[in-house]
């Protein structure tokens, strides 16, 4: 997927109310569950033991951590925009998450996003954008949300 090049608040205001974009999918594997479980010290069955799981889940499946998917959204969204000239840009919060569905492992996963809106607070940009987790070949999203960025244009 190509990128969108956004270079200042201008450009970025022009893209309210619009679809920014979609990542290219993503894989989501047994090793990166195991590594996130370890990471976070949550080692709940549905996600590290795969034949448990298998055996006893309602998926049929070892399952993501829901933060998990969550954390890839930089990654993801680093695929459908660059902003450039920026000093700095801040995480500022997360609104209305809602995990839809489970990502089993293997799922390919991809980022959806739309500029929700934008506003100049004294010269910080706050951004609400509107993302989803698609999971291929599934109806139903694994996530839906709203994230907020502080950009800090040069």
């Amino acid at each position: 997927m190509s990128r969108l090049i956004i270079n200042n608040f201008e450009e970025f205001a022009q893209l309210e109310g619009e679809e920014l974009g979609v990542s290219d999918y993503l894989k989501i594997t047994q090793e990166q569950i195991n590594l996130f479980a370890d990471a976070t010290l949550d080692h709940q069955w549905i996600h590290v033991d795969p034949e448990r799981a298998r055996r006893e889940s309602p998926y049929g499946s070892a399952i993501a951590h829901g933060y998990l998917t969550l954390s890839v959204l930089p990654h993801l969204w680093a695929q459908v925009v660059q902003v450039n000239n920026v000093k700095m840009m801040v995480n500022y919060g997360i609104e209305k998450l809602r995990f839809n569905q489970p990502v089993l492992v293997n799922d390919e996963v991809r980022l959806r996003a739309a500029l929700q809106s934008i506003s100049n607070l004294r010269g910080v940009i706050k951004t609400e954008i509107r993302v989803s987790l698609e999971i291929k070949d599934r109806p139903k999203n694994a996530f839906e949300a709203t994230v907020v960025f502080l950009y800090h244009f040069q």
